[in-house]
């Protein structure tokens, strides 16, 4: 199994970013602790992290027919990312949306997200852990159980 875990803009800057928002947990720490949990789940990962949503679509492209679900966190393409969106809808495959902070409890333009309607599921809110969940969340849509 191979899940691909995409990271949107300014998320390279997670722990040096409005900690008080974001936490201080970097974005290798993230990566680091899906890596560890993904060894207990037999599951090989994936990461793309880009600032610009043109090569996030050409990485999502290039690798979709090679793996098996998406975990993303769009960062701010949430809420304007069509062709993100279209190329997500485009492999078919599952994805499930993350965000750290709760996007409904934040700005109004915040609470729209144009990737929800192509999603299996969203996890808003819940800092770093909600790529854990969402991890566990995709390995067990993907193999079935």
């Amino acid at each position: 199994m191979n899940i691909l875990i995409i990271n949107g803009p300014n998320l390279n800057n997670l722990g040096l970013r409005d900690t008080s928002m974001y936490g201080t947990t970097t974005l290798k720490d993230i990566e680091s602790m899906l890596l560890d949990q993904a060894k207990s789940l037999n599951v090989d990962l994936q990461f793309f992290q880009s600032n610009t949503e043109g090569s996030i679509v050409d990485k999502i492209q290039e690798l979709s027919k090679g793996i098996d679900g998406v975990i993303i966190n769009p960062g701010a393409l949430t809420h304007y990312g069509y062709s993100l969106r279209d190329a997500l809808e485009d492999t078919k495959l599952p994805v499930i949306e993350v965000h750290i902070s709760n996007i409904y409890a934040r700005e109004e333009w915040r609470s729209k997200s144009v990737i929800s309607s192509i999603a299996v599921g969203q996890i808003s809110g819940l800092g770093y852990r909600g790529y854990e969940m969402a991890l566990q969340e995709m390995t067990r849509r993907i193999s079935g159980k």
